[in-house]
């Protein structure tokens, strides 16, 4: 395995059209180490072949997508119970990292959201510490905060992480997330300060964006983030970790997934590795 891609990982959903079994084997074949998973491609395996079949191949999973949506009213307990599955199914996996998409706005009281948020999320961190699992908390851009996150930045989702042990809940550096955000620098120093990153996922913010916002990530190169600078911070944070490239994009889906893995590769190797080592 070339060094130069000794931390990047595929997430299955940057290649949506393919099946597990395809996206592994090719991730594989590419020279990767890493997987990142999502739990619909996961289900269609069933979770103890799917974790066999990454065995097989000798790759890692760097993260299981996703728990979260934690903001509901009423009980939770229907939230609670699939985020208990998702952890069962991060451990049998091997993946260190649960991903968490907190929820958005069910009745326009957003600290009503936020509250429930941050009680549902403690109910679950002695359950997941168990197994060995960490809950990584996913800022997501505001324009997502009605319907998918209440939390918008890494200090919000720092604060949310703040009252559990850093082993216990990190948080996530998503470029297309926090690219905008004028305290990032600041954020990242203190997770990495804190121990608390959990994941680096990277790819690009599109101009003009797509009708709908999910499918405006683009390749790294093609939008406005500078990946050197965002690299280099969370380098210079400490963290080691493997390196998601995440893609939710109808071009991209409709591309060769193995011309995909080629793309991403030169793009991470041009565009982010030289802020990785810049960072050191």
């Amino acid at each position: 395995m070339s060094a130069t891609f000794a931390r990047l990982s595929l997430n299955t959903m940057t290649t949506k059209t393919w099946n597990l079994r395809r996206a592994v084997e090719a991730t594989a074949a590419a020279g990767l180490p890493a997987i990142g998973l999502w739990r619909d491609r996961v289900a269609e395996a069933g979770v103890d072949d799917a974790a066999k079949l990454v065995r097989d191949n000798g790759l890692r999973v760097s993260s299981l997508c996703r728990g979260g949506f934690l903001t509901g009213i009423g009980d939770g307990d229907t939230a609670l119970d699939d985020n208990r599955r998702a952890i069962d199914e991060a451990a049998t996996l091997g993946a260190p990292e649960l991903i968490m998409v907190a929820g958005g706005i069910p009745d326009r009281d957003l600290p009503g959201a936020r509250a429930r948020l941050a009680d549902r999320l403690a109910t679950l961190v002695t359950y997941a510490a168990d197994r060995d699992v960490r809950l990584a908390l996913e800022p997501l851009h505001p324009v997502f905060c009605a319907d998918r996150a209440v939390i918008s930045t890494l200090g919000q989702a720092l604060a949310l992480a703040a009252p559990h042990p850093a082993t216990a809940v990190g948080v996530v550096i998503d470029t297309f997330h926090v690219w905008w955000d004028p305290e990032l620098a600041a954020g990242i120093a203190a997770a990495g300060a804190q121990g608390r990153i959990s994941s680096f996922q990277i790819c690009d913010w599109l101009v003009p964006m797509a009708a709908d916002p999910l499918v405006s990530r683009g390749m790294m190169g093609d939008g406005v983030i500078d990946f050197g600078v965002i690299a280099a911070m969370v380098s210079a944070a400490g963290y080691d970790g493997d390196i998601e490239v995440e893609i939710f994009n109808e071009a991209v889906w409709a591309t060769d997934g193995h011309a995909v893995l080629d793309t991403m590769k030169d793009r991470y190797r041009d565009l982010v590795l030289p802020g990785l080592r810049q960072g050191r």
